[in-house]
């Protein structure tokens, strides 16, 4: 028997806007994965502690802010350092392509922007995430 996938949805910075975390987060959860919400205005830190508390599987960052570029590799850069670079990190948010490569390049699985599937998302999870 395997178990759920675990997956912490963060939105981290100064975002307030949530709905499409929270529309994620269900549809995971309706995927039958564990779904952890760390809630609005997250620190970098306090998303790695979150995904090694709850021995996440995948990360999923969800911004808006703009401020992609120096939060995510700070997330990045604290999974390394805490021993847990194997958990997956999708980004999701208006990110520029020129900046989803460099995320991508940094680490990131995937970035999906604003009007991609959930469904799409659920199967790139069951798709990289082993259980």
């Amino acid at each position: 028997m395997s178990r759920k996938i675990r997956v912490v949805i963060a939105k981290p910075g100064l975002d307030g806007h949530d709905r499409g975390a929270k529309i994620i987060a269900r549809a995971l959860r309706d995927a039958g994965m564990e779904v952890i919400y760390t809630g609005l205005h997250q620190t970098p830190e306090q998303i790695v502690e979150t995904a090694i508390q709850e021995d996440a599987d995948a990360v999923g960052i969800s911004i808006l802010s703009g401020a992609h570029m120096t939060l995510v590799p700070r997330i990045l850069d604290g999974l390394k350092e805490n021993g847990a670079e194997d958990v997956l990190v999708v980004v999701g948010g208006t990110i520029p392509r020129e900046d989803s490569d460099e995320l991508k390049s940094l680490g990131v699985a995937e970035v999906f922007t604003p009007g991609a599937p959930t469904s799409e998302i659920v199967d790139f999870l069951k798709g990289k995430v082993s259980v």
